[in-house]
């Protein structure tokens, strides 16, 4: 070949090898902008991105640097897109389908709404789907089933409806499966046995009912399967008997069906799928709580798995005694049998499982005593056997649970309180009430630095109480009422500075109320009634609040008549008299020359002008200091639509601050409407003479003939309703018993703690505000009408809110504070089941309160607001129907159609209070589990 011929050709070889990387480079540069575009469409479709994540996602930029996105080296191709946990909020956008080489989409824990588009089937090289804990709705894209390299996806914690895709079970290389805490309907499909591969399958809290497909046997790695279903709007249930082909999962390491309808094999005395389930030699887990399973525990329960960890069986209907077997499952941490029939006694072979952590045993008939192997339990932090049939004494050797926690043996009849008891430092709850106790306390017991619970009520321990009380430094509640305890109340109580509940009523206590309990801050529930005590009774601090019920039935109590007591003898007359004028009249002389001196400055130099009209309302009224209009004005920046707060049936609420920093809400009274001024005059009246710590604060108001203004403390965390209603808020059980308590304590000093009964007349969630630490005010109440004591008045126009009015309202026009009561009673219907009184559900066939009642006891879980029956970050309580029923049940006594019938808000606050406060016991000590412990 010539030397030019051979030029030639290598050119052309050199030109075609040219265009050919250059169609590669154009066509690599293609696919690019098809990521950079579907990334930015993707952008386009967050409505809100409250950390600025997205904000260096420019076209400036290149997206393989953009945050949360990975990109192959080789072709720079989008390979994974992970925004956990961000905080975004809007759709997913279909173009997200055109990132064809993604492998891993994970935008978990956010706010994604609306429908998953069904472009997701688009990514075959899909591996990983994580879209749990958002909002997204509508079914399951059938075309997921597409993405044939998917090994996890968890669309868990949605709201996704509609059935589970059998399509999914072609997936050949799918591991994990969760589709829980969705709204997901019908059966598992049986195909889901052919995706061998599977070995996790979550489809708890669900709507899902039928059987369990006999195919689930056939999956060789199964090791976990969830199929719990909640309640959440009325879901259908597992039915008839536990699979006997469960045994079959040899690989199985999770089996929870709890809160279904199973039931044991007809005709069959014992659980005899337990048996069945001893071929699972790796499970781990085993919850069956809440179904109707009936019968004996078989001794076969011994033979589980070596490895079982948690075993669960409460709160179903099981009869006979625990199997001495019990004690070979070494590696338990949990044991739960609470809630069921179970009688005999306590196995003392217990005490062989020397890894248990948490024993459950209450709600069961088992008697005799507690045996003294329980003490081997090193490792024990939680010990429940309440409301069963136990005697004697607490075993003395009870002091070896170093860890021990809490320890619930109430509602038993145990005889007798070891000193040892006292040794337990860990110990945070002891509630021993309702038992047969007697002796006297070891008056040296030691001083425990954790314990915030102590309940010794109901009981027939006699003898003093020790001055050693005083230094429990983290003690909240202490109730010794109905005992036999005499002698005086200790003064150094007064340094339970963290105490919130004192109950001291029905015992044989005498001498005077230590004044040292004034200093008691935080405390909202003080009893020192049935007594013999004597002298005057404390009036600063706390006591400002209490009320006649705190004090009554005792031997020679003083001091406030409003108390129901005599006024205490003059014995100190002159040092009283001279305490009188310091503290009363000698601030009104001074506020009086200062007021007089304002009233001449000012006529001097602004003539009669509106100024001088209000310091002329203010001298004519020195209980009340008012403020200027004009300082109003600024504060509020001229009552501007953007400081306000909302609108009333009596004026608007803005937002402002006054001249030295404070932040307050300033209520503008609408002086077009009917009796404004009146009710201004009234709700002043009322305000100057209530002062409580869960009713709003009024700092001062401003009065002249173009305006009627509060200024109010200003609730930097909104009202009940908006916590309610709102989709970025949720109340938890713990949140929601407090609130209501906070208001039911307003309500009681409304109604008794003045000379006269205030009566509301208007409460409501959006009248019940929050404080930045969720303590509830209630609001709007000097509006409501002055009554005589034990009268009632007749108004001639409705007041209230439609929903929350008592009946006697719309049909006589009546008033009285059993109206209020009603209004508390829906209220709290309201506040745990998330529907309001004027809800479209609801008609005159059917209102909330009778919907609420036909769904108790059975069907309480379908009522319930879902947000209680959720899990988040394995933070959140998980509610028992137990602690939702004994809730609802005093809102159903709160909304009698007659006035008379209604629980008096003094019980609420008394009796119901005591059953609250057992109610925030439960929940606060869930608080903290683990995700998986709170769900089983």
């Amino acid at each position: 070949m010539s030397a030019r011929r051979l030029y030639n050709a290598t050119l052309m070889g050199a030109l075609a090898l040219l265009v050919h990387l250059c169609m590669v480079d154009l066509a690599i540069c293609s696919s690019n902008f098809t990521d950079q575009l579907a990334l930015l469409s993707f952008k386009s479709s967050i409505k809100n991105d409250p950390n600025n994540v997205l904000s260096n996602w420019t076209k400036e930029t290149n997206f393989c640097g953009w945050a949360g996105v990975l990109c192959s080296r080789r072709r720079q191709r989008v390979t994974s897109l992970k925004l956990r946990n961000m905080g975004l909020e809007g759709t997913i956008s279909p173009h997200v389908g055109n990132l064809s080489f993604l492998q891993l989409l994970d935008l978990s824990n956010n706010s994604f709404y609306g429908h998953l588009t069904n472009e997701i089937g688009h990514l075959r090289r899909l591996k990983t789907l994580y879209l749990f804990r958002n909002m997204l709705e509508g079914n399951i894209p059938l075309g997921l089933h597409h993405c044939q390299r998917l090994e996890v996806i968890s669309l868990a914690g949605n709201k996704f409806s509609g059935r589970i895709p059998k399509e999914l079970s072609t997936m050949p290389s799918l591991r994990f499966l969760a589709l829980g805490r969705n709204k997901l309907i019908g059966t598992i499909p049986p195909s889901f046995g052919n995706i061998s591969s599977l070995e996790v399958l979550g489809l708890e809290m669900n709507h899902i009912y039928g059987n369990v497909p006999t195919e689930l046997a056939q999956l060789p790695n199964l090791n976990l399967i969830d199929l719990a279903v909640n309640y959440l709007t009325g879901a259908n249930l597992f039915t008839g008997p536990v699979p006997r082909h469960l045994g079959d999962l040899k690989h199985l390491e999770h089996l929870v069906l709890t809160r279904n309808q199973l039931t044991n094999e007809p005709g069959s005395i014992e659980l005899s799928f337990l048996t069945d389930l001893t071929n699972c030699t790796s499970l781990v887990v085993l919850s069956m709580k809440q179904n109707k399973l009936s019968g004996t525990l078989p001794n076969s329960v011994g033979n589980l798995s070596n490895s079982l960890k948690m075993l669960s069986v409460s709160e179903n209907q099981l009869i006979g005694t625990i199997p001495k077997e019990i004690g070979s499952l070494r590696n338990l941490t949990l044991l739960s049998l609470a809630a069921n029939n179970l009688n005999g006694n306590i196995p003392s072979t217990l005490g062989e499982i020397k890894s248990l952590q948490r024993l459950y045993l209450g709600g069961n008939n088992f008697h005799g005593s507690i045996p003294n192997e329980i003490c081997l339990l090193s490792n024990l932090g939680e010990l429940y056997a309440e409301q069963n049939k136990l005697s004697g004494s607490i075993p003395s050797c009870i002091e070896n649970l170093r860890g021990l926690q809490v320890m619930k043996l109430c509602q038993n009849k145990l005889t007798f309180i070891p000193s040892s008891l006292w040794n337990l430092e860990t110990l945070r709850l002891l509630n021993l009430s309702f038992n047969s106790l007697g002796g006297s306390l070891d008056p040296n017991i030691r001083p425990s630095r954790v314990l915030e619970i102590m309940d010794l009520s109901w009981n027939q321990i006699s003898g003093s109480i020790s001055r050693v009380i005083g230094s429990f430094q983290s003690l909240t509640s202490l109730n010794l009422s109905r005992n036999s305890f005499s002698g005086p109340i200790p003064n150094t109580m007064g340094n339970l500075i963290t105490l919130d509940f004192l109950d001291l009523s029905h015992n044989n206590l005498s001498g005077q109320i230590p004044k040292s309990l004034e200093a008691l801050s935080h405390i909202q529930y003080m009893n020192f009634s049935c007594n013999k005590l004597v002298g005057e009774i404390p009036n600063e601090g706390p006591f400002m609040n209490l009320t006649s019920r705190s004090f009554m039935e005792n031997e020679a109590l003083c001091g406030n008549p409003i108390l129901k007591v005599p006024p205490c003898a003059s014995n100190s007359s002159e040092k009283s008299m001279i305490k009188i004028n310091l503290r009363y009249i000698l601030p009104i002389i001074v506020l009086m020359l200062i007021f007089s001196i304002g009233v001449y400055i000012v006529k001097r130099n602004h003539g009669n002008n509106v100024q001088s009209q209000n310091l002329i309302d203010l001298y004519a009224t020195t209980e009340h200091i008012m403020i200027s209009y004009l300082e109003l004005q600024r504060a509020t920046d001229g009552f501007c639509e953007a400081n306000l707060l909302g609108v009333g049936s009596y004026g608007s609420v803005y937002k402002g601050a006054l001249s030295d920093g404070t932040i307050v809400a300033v209520k503008v009274l609408n002086l077009q409407l009917e009796g404004a001024f009146r009710s201004f005059d009234v709700e002043c009246k009322v305000l100057r003479t209530t002062r409580h710590r869960n009713l709003v604060g009024v700092i001062t108001t401003c009065s002249n003939p173009e305006l009627r203004a509060l200024v109010l403390q200003y609730m930097s965390n909104g009202s009940l309703e908006m916590w309610l209603y709102s989709q970025n808020s949720c109340l938890n059980l713990l949140q929601r018993i407090g609130i209501m308590i906070d208001v039911a304590l307003a309500l009681e000093y409304l109604h008794y703690g003045q000379l006269e009964p205030v009566v509301h007349c208007d409460l409501k969630p959006s009248n019940v505000l929050l404080d930045e630490d969720m303590v509830a005010h209630v609001a709007d109440f000097g509006i409501a009408k002055i009554l005589a004591e034990n009268k009632t008045a007749t108004q001639t126009r409705t007041l209230g809110t439609i929903g929350y009015i008592a009946p006697e309202y719309g049909s006589e026009g009546r008033v009285s504070t059993n109206g209020d009561i009603y209004s508390y009673g829906v209220m709290l219907l309201e506040t745990f089941t998330r529907k309001k009184p004027t809800d479209e559900m609801f008609s005159a066939e059917i209102n909330l309160r009778q919907w609420v009642s036909t769904s108790l006891p059975n069907k309480i879980m379908e009522i319930v607001d879902d947000g209680l029956l959720r899990m988040q970050n394995g933070s959140d309580v998980v509610t028992s129907e137990s602690i939702l029923l004994a809730i609802l049940e005093l809102g159903l006594e709160c909304t009698s159609d007659i006035p008379t019938e209604r629980s008096d808000i003094k019980k609420e606050v008394g009796v119901q209070r005591v059953r609250l406060e057992n109610l925030i016991t439960t929940v606060h000590f869930e608080i903290n589990k683990s995700q998986l412990f709170n769900y089983l």
